[in-house]
């Protein structure tokens, strides 16, 4: 590190720490190109910020969803662990939790060790679509089928790191958010409580579920680039930073060449030799290209992960040059556009007739049978979340000049949420799913009987969108709701997972559920207007 200080510290212009602007330029470009929807791009070397933009509404300081990067924050807190004599590799995971130990001997279940867990070859099959509302998920663990015996073979199943995380609470007593605060947060300068998704007991997801700043995963993926070295200090153990990103499994079945490299402790490796990464879905990576001395970090909502690492790799490691003081003869604009929003929209006399009436929706039995209930925060929101969200009643809509209020209840919230009608959404805090979100939002009539609401929650990688037909004569209503990026899309991107998760019985029609399920989930509701 070139400075001591926590903070990161920005180049005066690219090419002083070695990046090409005209290669920052083409990256930017082929996004554009590929349809992927970037949120925010941090590119670091020698250091030091080399160039860093973001799509409004967002930036450097607002957390984001980070999905499966979660897993590689993880793997630090077990290496924590490791290093203060609470656990080994080789500790037997069933050892920590003796109640679920069978009384018929099961020799599988007594293989099994943390070193399987990391690496994704514990045999264990937790299915993708599992009940995440229940309060037992070590037991969702343990009763889960084998697919092969411990070490054996590789396959990506995220409650491997929740294990982690539960192994980390027996052996410290604390949860892993509060055990890596004066450990891993606190010496990367990142003094806020990052918000982590937990389970019914309060327990860290480990998998998924972290949100951080742009900013923050550059740190840590600062960090994890110098082999746990940040600001002068040796923050994350270096034996087990080198051992957790350097390959140790692989994903010989998946159809993604990048995860055939190879597999460390919860950290990808890349086709690019000694380039670990943090990867999340819909595109949330921090990639440390060690041979270059170079940190790309990017936030997206594109959920073909392929195409936005393709995208990646055309550029990097090619845009890493030699460093130069001088400013480049040419200048480019290496902004983003802001993120389009719904325009200006007009009033009618509907907005009236409205005002205060509520508008009482009817539960969709299926939905709620299998967990998952209509909620204003889209599918890819809250589809693990052991808090669902759900259930949209009650919605009152009053209007005030160019903003439309949005009053509605889900389960156990009640929120407010402001909605801007001349083309600048507005920002409300809402309480859903059991996480605070910050929803930028905007409404629109489509005619005198259709008012379209759109919000998106900042924190997150979606848009939800709410179109609500109306029939004030007959007092009825109906909502249609849908999301971008679409359930769809999300669920034909899982497919290949569905294939070895679902039961044996049903894996040849995963195909047919991934192109059936927006219908299902985005069904229509029925409503009725209450005077």
């Amino acid at each position: 590190m070139p400075s001591e200080s926590k903070q990161l510290i920005s180049a005066d212009f690219p090419e002083q720490v070695g990046v090409d602007s005209a290669g920052i330029k083409e990256l930017l470009d082929d996004f554009r190109n590929s349809n992927i929807e970037l949120h925010s791009l941090m590119i670091l070397r020698h250091g030091k910020v080399a160039h860093e933009c973001y799509a409004a509404p967002y930036g450097r300081d607002i957390p984001h969803t980070l999905y499966s990067v979660s897993k590689s924050v993880t793997s630090v807190a077990i290496g924590f662990a490791i290093s203060e004599g609470l656990i080994s590799l080789d500790s037997k995971v069933i050892d920590f939790f003796p109640l679920y130990r069978p009384s018929k001997p099961d020799e599988k279940l007594e293989k099994m060790t943390v070193y399987h867990l990391l690496t994704m070859t514990s045999g264990k099959n937790v299915s993708l679509i599992s009940d995440k509302t229940g309060k037992d998920w070590v037991g969702d663990f343990f009763r889960s089928p084998w697919y092969a015996e411990p070490g054996e073979k590789y396959r990506y199943i995220s409650e491997n790191a929740y294990m982690c995380c539960a192994i980390i609470k027996k052996v410290t007593g604390m949860g892993v958010i509060d055990y890596l605060m004066p450990r891993l947060f606190e010496p990367l300068g990142i003094t806020r409580r990052p918000f982590w998704e937990t389970d019914n007991n309060g327990l860290e997801a480990g998998g998924w579920g972290l949100f951080l700043t742009p900013e923050e995963l550059a740190k840590f993926s600062l960090c994890v680039l110098n082999y746990g070295k940040y600001a002068g200090r040796q923050v994350i153990p270096e034996d087990y930073i080198r051992q957790a990103t350097s390959p140790h499994s692989n994903d010989s079945a998946n159809p993604d060449d990048e995860w055939r490299h190879g597999y460390g402790f919860l950290f990808p490796m890349s086709s690019i030799e000694n380039t670990p990464r943090c990867d999340g879905m819909f595109s949330q990576f921090g990639i440390m290209f060690r041979g270059y001395d170079a940190v790309l970090v990017c936030n997206c909502s594109e959920i073909d992960e392929d195409k936005t690492k393709k995208c990646i790799f055309r550029h990097c490691p090619g845009m890493f040059i030699e460093e130069t003081a001088e400013k480049p003869a040419s200048e480019y604009d290496l902004s983003l556009e802001p993120l389009p929003v719904l325009p200006a929209s007009d009033h009618c006399i509907t907005e009236q007739l409205l005002q205060s009436k509520v508008i009482r929706t009817s539960k969709n039995a299926l939905l709620n049978a299998v967990g998952f209930p209509t909620s204003m925060l889209p599918l890819p929101v809250v589809y693990m979340s052991a808090d669902k969200s759900g259930n949209i009643d009650n919605i009152i809509l009053n209007f005030d000049g160019d903003v439309c209020t949005m009053i509605w209840d889900e389960g156990r919230d009640h929120n407010i949420m402001e909605c801007g009608m001349d083309g600048t959404p507005r920002k409300s805090v809402i309480h859903l799913g059991g996480a605070d979100f910050t929803a930028l939002s905007s409404a629109i009539w489509r005619d005198y009987n259709t008012l379209e609401i759109r919000m998106r929650p900042l924190e997150s990688i979606s848009e939800r969108i709410l179109v609500i037909k109306m029939n004030l004569l007959k007092l009825k209503a109906e909502l249609y709701p849908s999301s971008v990026p679409a359930v769809g899309e999300m669920a034909k991107s899982l497919s290949y997972v569905f294939t070895y998760t679902l039961p044996q019985g049903i894996r040849d029609t995963a195909g047919d559920i991934a192109g059936k399920l927006e219908k299902i989930v985005d069904a229509p509701i029925k409503a009725k207007i209450k005077l």
